[in-house]
């Protein structure tokens, strides 16, 4: 499979998978940054990504993300639809420090992933629903609609 990358930004390392059978590729932010504690801050890659047809690019943290520097990608994941690829597209990555100290994040640093998935759209065939309900949010669980509403959130 193909994808079309272009760099606009200066000594931007492309993406590389890591290991043979490495299911995504790892990103780098070009520009580094201090995020506060209980702050966001979105950092560039100075990469456009063109999905092949077909395909959307998901961004996801690497899990040494959190576990080294206690972060997470504010939006959790990414999804880039195929047509976000023009001169103004960069990949940014934003990030979320939920933490009581500041982080640094370097430039050069891989703190993301992305995978290329194929979509499939549906079309829609509005109709009635099914005649019997299997149960609410997390039912088969063992959670129902009056232990959840009354459950403290974390």
């Amino acid at each position: 499979m193909n994808a079309r990358i272009t760099r606009i930004r200066q000594n931007v390392l492309l993406p590389e998978y890591k290991t043979t059978d490495a299911a995504a590729f790892d990103l780098a932010v070009c520009e580094g940054g201090i995020i506060e504690p209980g702050k966001t801050l979105m950092l560039p890659t100075g990469l456009v990504i063109e999905a092949p047809e077909g395909h959307m690019l998901m961004i996801a943290p690497r899990s040494s993300t959190f576990k080294k520097k206690g972060l997470r990608l504010g939006n959790t994941i990414g999804i880039i639809d195929r047509d976000y690829c023009g001169p103004d597209d960069e990949i940014l990555l934003f990030f979320w420090n939920p933490g009581d100290q500041p982080v640094t994040i370097e430039a050069g640093e891989r703190v993301a992933q992305g995978i290329f998935i194929p979509i499939t759209r549906a079309t829609w065939n509005e109709g009635s629903t099914s005649p019997t309900s299997r149960g609410g949010w997390g039912s088969t669980g063992g959670y129902t609609e009056s232990n959840i509403l009354q459950a403290p959130l974390h």
